[in-house]
């Protein structure tokens, strides 16, 4: 494993490189022992493009919360079958069931924060195990919180965190995809810019931030994949009461 002094130098070398570089050194470096994250809205795929024409048989993580927009799911089907994608989807723990029976529908209103992380969170720190790095695709221009962001970030657990976009911008992002052809998220022209779970998403102006959709009306900016909250682990519906404060995004 890298020493924290060598990814923090490796970090800073790599604000000049490409991503496509960032992505060739972490494959080279740490395969099979890494995978991609994605939501399959219309910002993520330049990334998931560059990744799997790098590395074809990279696993890519896709989180179902069950409250994804069925174009969504539809999207996601039809990319993963043209581009031949090794798709790994990832649920809820069974261990919240008895939980999720009683507050499925209200949760997403009642207590986003519990939502992500039950959701979004825990499914992704569960399929992690046993990888060395994990590939992102966050942006400094997205939020407050992602501003203060690493190229490499070294997690708690020893997991290397990836963001091979982190310097790009909303245009670096239209100009790829136009430069490459690549599909955009069915709701995208009808004004989801950033596309998460359906009961926290909505449609926005033309000149609004990209994420103004998401929460909107709420201080909440982050799911808590990359926050604090995602160094929160083994939390469960019998103990998850005593540890909620533990359960906050930024």
């Amino acid at each position: 494993m890298l020493s924290v002094q060598k990814i923090k130098r490796l970090s800073e070398e790599f604000e000049t490189k490409t991503p496509q570089e960032i992505i060739e050194w972490a494959v080279n470096r740490f395969a099979p022992d890494i995978a991609l994250s994605s939501s399959f809205q219309t910002q993520s795929m330049p990334l998931l493009y560059m990744a799997t024409r790098i590395q074809p048989d990279l696993p890519v993580f896709f989180i179902d919360t069950g409250y994804h927009f069925w174009e969504t799911q539809e999207f996601r089907e039809q990319i993963a079958h043209d581009w031949n994608l090794n798709i790994v989807d990832l649920y809820r723990s069974h261990s919240w069931d008895t939980f999720a029976r009683q507050h499925i529908r209200t949760l997403p209103g009642e207590d986003p924060n519990l939502c992500c992380y039950i959701h979004k969170v825990q499914p992704m720190q569960n399929a992690l195990q046993g990888y060395k790095a994990w590939i992102s695709g966050i942006r400094r221009d997205q939020t407050s919180v992602r501003t203060q962001a690493n190229i490499l970030e070294l997690q708690e657990d020893g997991l290397l965190k990836i963001n091979p976009l982190l310097n790009w911008t909303q245009v670096d992002v239209k100009n790829y995809m136009e430069e490459n052809n690549l599909p955009e998220h069915p709701l995208y022209g009808k004004g989801y810019r950033s596309v998460g779970c359906a009961p926290c998403t909505i449609a926005i102006g033309v000149n609004d931030d990209e994420r103004a959709g998401r929460w909107a009306g709420r201080t909440k900016v982050e799911c808590g994949l990359h926050t604090d909250m995602f160094s929160k682990k083994n939390i469960t519906e019998s103990n998850y009461e005593s540890q909620i404060e533990t359960i906050k995004a930024k």
